[in-house]
């Protein structure tokens, strides 16, 4: 059992989300079988608490196990994290820095997986926002993807423009009012049935980018429950994309000196995913 204390008004899932990366990682499960406790009372509802609320979670020894991210590297300036699907960035964030010092630089979207990078001091916090804004920062993705794409390898441009009401983005062709620019590049890996392995390379870093703008030209990630192929989704019995934040190369100095040049590998593999074999 772990518990915390609500410090503002808020869901409970939200609170989950921004709090226990476990209880992010096994929230249906959680409150489909009542295993969230608020003030001591069970709850199977995402219901609204106040600060001083208590919750509490109970998960199994087996999901305890199951980590929700593991830390890949650490040199007292730069943390990087690998995490699981269903998890939010900001909950793998709480549960480090209830450990040590951490600052959050970077995230992914909560059925990603993949690598997040964090700072350990503000020194290495103001160098590691410094890298992504300069783009010094190398960000590999790896994809399972429906639908053929017209290329081997190319490097597309579009404007994304976001949707907050929607909490989704649209892609246009063209420049449009409130739309900004992105470029994606993929390069085809191989084949797997309908699923085509692809490589991504962000040269921008759009809420979205991935998943929208693959869509956009008729090749959405496979299990994306939100841009992708509702019918064959379901067919192979997808709920979260197959797609992973596969390798972090830093170009960096100063405070993050000692991890210039690094690249970090995910443990996952978005073609086992799409498999089942993860």
């Amino acid at each position: 059992m772990k518990e915390f204390t609500a410090d503002k008004p808020q869901s409970l899932k939200e609170f989950t989300d921004n709090t226990y990366a476990q209880g992010s990682f096994f929230w249906e499960y959680l409150l489909r079988n009542r295993e969230i406790r608020v003030n001591g009372k069970r709850t199977g509802e995402n219901v609204r608490l106040l600060p001083g609320d208590r919750v509490a979670y109970y998960l199994s020894p087996a999901q305890e196990g199951k980590s929700a991210f593991a830390v890949l590297y650490e040199d007292g300036n730069l943390l990087i994290a690998d995490k699981e699907s269903g998890v939010n960035s900001e909950a793998v964030f709480a549960a480090l820095n209830r450990e040590r010092e951490c600052f959050f630089v970077h995230r992914l979207d909560r059925n990603t997986r993949g690598l997040i990078a964090f700072a350990e001091n503000a020194a290495a916090e103001r160098a590691l926002s410094d890298a992504f804004r300069q783009r010094r920062v190398e960000k590999v993705y790896e994809a399972v993807c429906f639908g053929r794409f017209p290329k081997e390898g190319d490097v597309l441009t579009a404007w994304l423009k976001k949707d907050a009401e929607r909490a989704r983005v649209r892609i246009f062709d063209r420049p449009a009012a409130g739309a900004e620019k992105i470029v994606t590049e993929y390069r085809v890996k191989g084949r797997e049935g309908e699923g085509t392995l692809v490589e991504v390379v962000l040269h921008t870093g759009k809420t979205h980018q991935i998943r929208a703008h693959l869509a956009h030209i008729g090749c959405p990630v496979a299990g994306d429950t939100k841009y992708g192929d509702a019918e064959r989704n379901g067919r192979y019995k997808l709920t979260r994309q197959c797609l992973v934040a596969k390798r972090l190369t830093l170009h960096a100095d100063g405070a993050l000196g000692e991890a210039d040049g690094r690249t970090f590998v995910s443990r996952f593999s978005a073609r086992d995913i799409f498999l089942k074999r993860q």
